[in-house]
């Protein structure tokens, strides 16, 4: 009742403002009180909405007046283009994995799962306690929570087999999401001009975080299984690099997964070149058929740099991830951080370990699985139904995404262009080379809300490709 009051007070004043001289003398709260039977704190309410449209302006001791409306003017910022310079290769604009759409759009671009497959409950729980603690009025330390360290270490050391000794509490680094992780990494350990190894196609935004550092990529060709042991250590062998960034489990976009003979043969080689190897698990949470195995469990020498990240299965406003490094590495990717951000916040690092610690957390997670696999599964038949040109070579078994591969000769800009005018965003799969793209591809999520049109997507890309080869 109080918002339909203020609304209706706001809309009978802004009409009333719309007819008056700029500079007119408004009503007094009191006086529009009793003009609209509305209780003073409606009143208020109101006129601060429309002091915020900027319709109002308020003098102090003097009372309140009609804002004058500001000559509208031409501004020239033509003058930062000398200062900015030459615009470097792919900043300045969003990932097709970042836009904002149309609320009518089919939004298969997005990398975060739909809300309804988050621990809602958990989340805002954790807040509500996290925000009546100290951490609300405190500085937290450069390295993190010494509890959250202590979960990452525990939650990476239950993977480790026997004989591997495996991480504790103060190898760990608290971050705010996995992409300010990687430029941490990237700078400290290799560094502008210096050669690093990416698997491609890969993940975008470590593209661009190796870009922004400086790093001169290296691709490696990938596969549903990973890349070929043979491949990597030819490239190690030709380039003198130090580093591969890699994702080894449901990899982004391809949903990939390395075999584990694969994974100890790629460590086997990082050790021999004396190379660490920076394996992104992002989508630990997100198994669907077979649980996430991070190599690093199974490296105790300091060659493997982890990063987990919470941001996907937890929640997107809870941006917490961590580093697991071992030796000087960590405490150089710790320096470089800290000078970076100083510290996370302790409020969402509480929040973080409140959801991850309580019983109802792996209860999520099990009841993850099923709505993963019947969203993935219904969309991977839609699509044999009605884009059976849209191939995929392998069904993921965990993540977010299909790594779609399109008909030789598709203008696959295009066909993104098109399938938006008619309502679907898609992923156009150039962005996920580091070089020139090895086909034409899309990426799609099967995690959004938009699960119940999953049929009215791929007949829109069904068309879209159908028109493509008329």
């Amino acid at each position: 009742m109080d918002n339909d009051s203020t609304g209706r007070i706001v809309a009978a004043m802004t009409a009333w403002i719309a007819a008056a001289p700029p500079g007119a003398r408004v009503p007094s709260n009191r006086a529009l009180t009793a003009e609209f039977a509305a209780s003073p704190v409606t009143v208020q309410n109101a006129m601060r909405q429309l002091a915020g449209r900027g319709l109002i302006e308020s003098r102090p001791g003097v009372g309140t007046f009609v804002r004058a409306a500001r000559p509208a003017r031409s501004v020239d910022y033509g003058w930062q283009t000398a200062a900015l310079g030459a615009l470097p290769w792919r900043s300045g604009a969003l990932s097709s994995a970042q836009r904002s759409v149309a609320p009518a759009a089919i939004a298969m671009h997005s990398g975060y799962p739909a809300r309804e497959l988050l621990p809602e409950r958990l989340v805002r729980a954790a807040l509500t306690r996290a925000a009546r603690t100290d951490v609300a009025m405190t500085r937290s330390p450069a390295a993190g929570s010494p509890e959250l360290q202590a979960w990452f270490a525990a939650d990476l050391a239950a993977a480790a087999p026997p004989g591997v000794t495996p991480p504790t509490a103060r190898d760990v680094i608290v971050i705010s999401g996995s992409q300010s992780g990687l430029s941490s990494i990237f700078r400290a350990l290799v560094g502008p001009g210096q050669p690093m190894l990416i698997e491609s196609p890969s993940y975008w935004g470590a593209i661009l975080a190796a870009e922004q550092a400086g790093v001169t990529l290296v691709p490696v060709p990938t596969g549903p299984d990973g890349p070929d042991p043979d491949v990597v250590e030819r490239a190690f062998q030709d380039t003198g690099a130090r580093a591969f960034y890699a994702q080894p489990t449901f990899a982004n976009p391809t949903g990939g997964r390395w075999s584990p003979e694969t994974g100890v043969a790629i460590l086997e080689t990082v050790r021999r070149h004396g190379a660490f190897l920076v394996e992104d698990d992002w989508a630990h949470d997100l198994a669907i058929d077979v649980d996430a195995r991070p190599l690093a469990a199974l490296d105790d020498d300091g060659h493997v740099i982890y990063l987990r990240s919470l941001t996907k299965s937890v929640s997107p406003a809870l941006r917490v991830a961590a580093v697991i490094a071992r030796g000087p590495a960590h405490d150089r990717i710790l320096a470089d951080l800290a000078a970076e951000s100083m510290y996370i916040s302790g409020v969402l690092q509480a929040a973080a370990l409140d959801v991850v610690t309580q019983p109802g957390w792996r209860s999520h997670l099990r009841g993850l699985r099923p709505l993963l696999r019947a969203r993935r599964d219904l969309l991977v038949a839609c699509l044999r139904e009605h884009a059976p040109t849209a191939h995929l070579e392998r069904l993921p078994l965990g993540g977010l995404n299909l790594w779609l591969r399109l008909p030789e000769g598709t203008d696959v800009p295009r066909v993104v262009r098109t399938c938006e005018s008619r309502g679907l965003i898609v992923s156009d799969g150039t962005e996920w080379f580091p070089a020139e793209p090895a086909g034409p591809y899309l990426r799609v999520n099967y995690s959004g809300e938009d699960a119940g049109r999953f049929d009215e997507a791929a007949r829109i890309l069904g068309g879209v490709l159908a028109d493509e080869r008329a």
